[in-house]
C-alpha cells in the first residue's frame, strides 16, 4: 500500500523555510544597526540627549510636532484623499467580509478552467489537466489592460484586460488529490505516482487570462487566445551575465541557456514595456540531494548551505522519484546530487537556475519565459519599480524573504527611452541584461548606502569565505556576494512599493520569530524591534520579532539610482490592547494587525497604500486582511523611549531603547478593509486602470485541515461552502455606487 504521511507534520517540518535562518555572516541585523542607539538600563534622556531624541538618529530629520512639515507633506494633505468606508470588524468566521456597499465575487478559482474545451472543475481530485486550468495558491497578480483592437497593451485599456496571477504552490496538504499525496515530502525516498507528480508540478507558476469588463465588474473570456499556463515544466531562457555560466549547465542545457520550469512564484512586478515580472521565492526545499557533502567541491557545500538546500532531502514533494515515468528525465531533473562525471550529464547545478526573476509576455504566449539574470539569485519576493523617467536608468527593488536575509535593488546600464513602451521581450533584453545590482546596508544613524555586488568591490573580491570566479558566481551566489558586502540583516523582507506621491520606497518586513534551544536565552531590546517577546516550549524559547513592521526610506536626491539614502519606520504590527511599548503606532481595533506581507500602491488613486498580512500570532482573534493606508513621508513621526521589565528569561534586567515610529495610525489614516475566510493569506493586488475595480487574492484557505478529504475536519470550505474543500481563488471587489474603491 502506498504511504500517505501526516499532512500536519509534513507542513510543521517542512514548508515553512522562511521562518529558518541560513546567514552565517557576523553582518549587523537591522536590530543591531538601531540597538547603537541603546541607552543604559533605566538610563534617561538628559541634558543634549533629548536633542538628540527629536532628531532621528543624527540625520536631521527631525521628529516631533513639525515633522511633517519638515519632511514633506502626507500624503492625505497632498493629494486631498480619506478614506470613505466604514471599517470591517475582525473575524474568525469562514467567510470573506468586504465594507458595507461593496461585494466581492470569486473570478478564478483552483482548478477553473481557463480554456473553453476544459471541462469544470469538481474538486474532488480527479481533475488532472492544470495545463488549461488556474494553478493553485494564488498569489500576486498585475492587471495590463488590451487596445482596442485586443492585440497589444493599453496602459488604460479599462474594457479588456489581460490578468497575470501567481501560483506559489501546490496545496500542502493535497487537496487536489483524490485520497492526498502518495509518498509525499522530503523525508520520503519511496516512489511517486507520475500522475500525481504531473499534477502538482503543473498547478505551480502563472496563470495568464483575458477578462472582460461587463457590468461594472469582470469575468472570464475563456475563448481568449491569450490564455495559458506557465508552469513548472515550461522551458525558460536563462538571460543576462549568468548565461553560459558552467554553474549553470545540466544535462538539459549542457550550456547553460536554458532551464525548465518556475517554481514558488510568490511576489512579482511589471515593467515599463508591458511585461510581467514573477518571482521565485522558496524553491530552495524542492531539490533531492543525498550525497556526502564530501562529493562536492567546498564552493558548491558553501552555496547549498548559504541557500538551505540540504544533503539529506528528497525535496518538498519527492518530485524526483515518479514510478513507471515514460520520461525520466523529467523527474530526474529535481535531484541535485553528484550522479555523473561531469556537470553537463547530470543536474548537480539544476538549483542554480531557480531563483530569478522571470520575465513573460503576457501578450504573446509563444515567447520563451527569460530568467534575468543580473537582477540576482535568492528567495526573490519581488521585482517592484520605481516610475520609470527618459534618459534615466531603471530601478527595481527586491526582498529576500527568509530570516536575517537582506534588500536588493537592481539599477540598469540602459537609461530609459520611451519609445521602448511596446517592445516587449526585446526591451528586456536591452534594460535587464545588464546592470548593478545593490544590497541595502542600513547605518545607526538613519542614513543607508546601497552596496554594490560586483568583483569591482573589493569586499566581494577579496572575500575570504568564499573565492568568486567571475561576475555571474557573484550573481549566482548573490547572498554571499551580500555577506560580503556588508548589508543588513532583516526581518524577513517581503513585499515592496513606490509611493507616486514622493518617491518614498516601502518594504514589510513580516517578522523574525526564532528559535534557540534550552532556557536562558537572552533576547535583547533594540530600536527597530523593540517589543520584548519570549515563549519558552519544552527546551525552545521563541523569540524576536512576532508582529513584524514595515520600514521605509528615501533614496538622496529623490533619486532612485542614488546610492545612499535615509530611513525610519513607518508601522508597527500589534495588537490594540498590547501595551503602549509594544503597540508602538497605535494601532485601535479599527486598524490593529499583525505580520505584515503583502504592500502595494494603488496608481489610479495615488497615495493609496494597501497592506496585507500573513498571520500566525493573531489568528485567535482574526482571520488575515487588508488594510488601506494614506501614508506620510520619511520623518513624519517622532522619537520613543520603550521600557521592560525583567522577566526570568531575560537576564539582563529592564531595558530601554530608543525607537523611531511614523506618525500614530489612526483609522483615519489606516483602516481595515476586507477579512478573509479561516486559515488563509490574504496576497496579491492589482486594480482597473480608473480604480473602480481592484481584484484580490486569497491563498489556502483552510491550510490547518486535519485531513485533505474528510470534510469534518476541514478548517474552510471557501469559496464554495456545504462539504467542499477549500481552493485559492481571485476575487474582484466592487462598489456598489461605481465609485472608486477604499476613498
Amino acid at each position: 500500500m502506498a504511504k500517505h504521511q501526516d499532512f500536519r507534520a509534513v507542513l510543521k517540518t517542512l514548508f515553512h523555510s522562511e521562518d529558518e535562518s541560513h546567514n552565517p555572516s557576523s553582518n549587523d541585523s537591522f536590530e543591531q544597526v538601531v540597538a547603537r542607539a541603546r541607552l543604559g538600563r533605566r538610563g534617561f534622556l538628559k541634558g543634549s540627549s533629548s536633542l538628540a531624541a527629536a532628531t532621528m538618529l543624527g540625520t536631521g530629520l527631525a521628529f516631533g510636532v513639525n515633522a511633517a512639515k519638515q519632511s514633506g507633506q502626507t500624503a492625505a494633505a497632498a493629494t486631498n484623499l480619506r478614506l470613505s468606508f466604514r471599517p470591517v470588524a475582525k473575524s474568525i468566521a469562514d467567510t470573506l467580509t468586504v465594507p458595507e456597499g461593496y461585494t466581492a465575487r470569486v473570478l478564478l478559482a483552483t482548478g477553473d478552467p481557463i480554456k473553453a474545451n476544459v471541462s469544470p472543475y469538481k474538486n474532488d481530485g480527479t481533475d488532472h489537466d492544470f495545463d488549461g486550468r488556474a494553478g493553485d495558491h494564488h498569489d500576486a497578480m498585475h492587471y495590463f489592460g488590451l487596445n482596442r483592437a485586443g492585440n497589444g497593451w493599453d496602459p488604460n485599456g479599462s474594457d479588456r484586460a489581460l490578468l497575470c496571477i501567481n501560483h506559489e504552490v501546490c496545496e500542502d496538504l493535497g487537496f487536489v488529490h483524490p485520497n492526498g499525496p502518495t509518498n509525499y515530502g522530503a523525508d520520503s525516498t519511496a516512489a511517486r505516482p507520475a500522475i500525481e507528480i504531473d499534477k502538482e508540478v503543473a498547478a505551480h507558476g502563472v496563470t495568464v487570462v483575458e477578462v472582460v469588463k461587463q457590468g461594472g465588474t469582470y469575468q472570464v473570456n475563456r475563448d481568449s487566445r491569450f490564455n495559458h499556463r506557465v508552469t513548472a515544466a515550461t522551458r525558460c531562457q536563462i538571460s543576462g551575465p549568468a548565461r553560459r555560466s558552467p554553474l549553470l549547465a545540466t544535462a538539459f542545457s549542457p550550456s547553460g541557456e536554458q532551464t525548465r520550469g518556475t517554481l514558488n512564484n510568490c511576489a512579482n512586478g511589471y515593467t515599463p514595456w508591458g511585461t510581467y515580472l514573477t518571482c521565485e521565492e522558496n524553491w530552495a526545499g524542492y531539490f533531492n540531494r543525498r550525497e556526502a557533502d564530501s562529493a562536492r567541491t567546498a564552493k558548491e557545500v558553501s552555496s547549498f548551505k548559504r541557500y538551505g538546500i540540504g544533503n539529506t532531502t528528497s525535496g518538498r514533494y519527492n518530485w524526483s522519484r515518479a514510478e513507471a515515468a515514460r520520461n525520466p528525465d523529467l523527474y530526474q531533473r529535481w535531484d541535485a546530487s553528484k550522479t555523473a562525471s561531469r556537470a553537463n550529464q547530470d543536474y548537480r547545478n539544476v538549483a542554480n537556475t531557480f531563483g530569478w526573476v522571470v520575465e513573460i509576455d503576457p501578450f504573446n504566449p509563444n515567447a520563451m519565459p527569460q530568467k534575468r539574470t543580473a537582477i540576482g539569485r535568492f528567495a526573490h519576493e519581488g521585482c517592484w519599480p520605481a516610475a520609470a523617467v527618459a534618459g534615466q536608468p531603471l530601478v527595481f527593488y527586491s526582498g529576500d524573504d527568509a530570516r536575517n536575509e537582506y534588500t536588493y535593488k537592481f539599477v540598469s546600464a540602459a537609461k530609459w527611452d520611451p519609445r521602448d513602451a511596446n517592445r516587449g521581450m526585446a526591451a528586456g533584453n536591452k534594460y535587464l541584461d545588464a546592470g548593478t545590482l545593490y544590497a541595502a546596508k542600513f547605518n545607526d544613524d538613519g542614513t543607508g548606502e546601497w552596496l554594490p555586488l560586483t568583483l569591482a568591490n573589493p569586499a566581494i573580491a577579496n572575500y575570504a569565505d568564499y573565492n568568486f570566479a567571475d561576475e555571474a558566481d557573484v550573481l549566482i551566489n548573490a547572498r554571499i556576494a551580500a555577506d560580503a558586502a556588508g548589508a543588513t540583516k532583516m526581518d524577513r523582507p517581503e513585499w515592496g512599493g513606490v509611493n507616486p506621491v514622493n518617491g518614498d520606497v516601502y518594504l514589510t518586513l513580516t517578522n523574525n520569530v526564532s528559535s534557540s534551544s534550552g532556557r536562558g536565552v537572552k533576547t535583547p531590546l533594540n530600536a527597530a524591534n523593540p517589543r520584548y517577546y519570549a515563549e519558552a516550549k519544552g527546551e525552545t524559547i521563541n523569540r524576536g520579532n512576532v508582529n513584524g513592521h514595515v520600514i521605509r526610506w528615501r533614496e538622496a536626491g529623490g533619486n532612485h539610482a542614488a546610492t545612499s539614502f535615509t530611513w525610519d519606520v513607518y508601522l508597527f504590527g500589534a495588537q490594540a490592547d498590547a501595551a503602549p511599548d509594544v503597540n508602538l503606532s497605535g494601532l485601535s481595533h479599527e486598524n490593529d494587525f499583525s505580520s505584515p506581507d503583502g504592500l502595494w500602491f494603488s496608481e489610479a488613486v495615488p497615495g493609496l497604500l494597501w497592506l496585507q498580512t500573513d498571520d500566525g500570532y493573531y489568528t485567535d482573534v482574526t482571520n488575515c486582511m487588508m488594510l488601506a493606508a494614506l501614508p506620510g513621508a520619511v520623518g513624519d513621526g517622532g522619537t520613543k523611549m520603550v521600557s521592560n521589565k525583567a522577566v526570568p528569561i531575560n537576564s539582563d534586567g529592564d531595558q530601554q531603547v530608543k525607537t523611531y515610529v511614523g506618525q500614530v495610525a489612526s483609522p483615519t489614516v489606516l483602516s481595515r478593509f476586507l477579512v478573509g475566510p479561516r486559515d488563509c493569506e490574504i496576497t496579491g493586488i492589482t486594480e482597473s486602470p480608473d480604480g473602480t475595480v481592484i481584484f484580490v487574492n486569497i491563498q489556502h484557505p483552510g491550510e490547518n485541515s486535519e485531513s485533505a478529504t474528510d470534510p469534518a475536519q476541514f478548517t474552510s470550505h471557501w469559496p464554495d461552502g456545504g462539504n467542499a474543500r477549500p481552493r485559492s481563488a481571485t476575487v474582484v471587489i466592487t462598489r456598489n455606487d461605481g465609485g472608486k474603491i477604499a476613498v
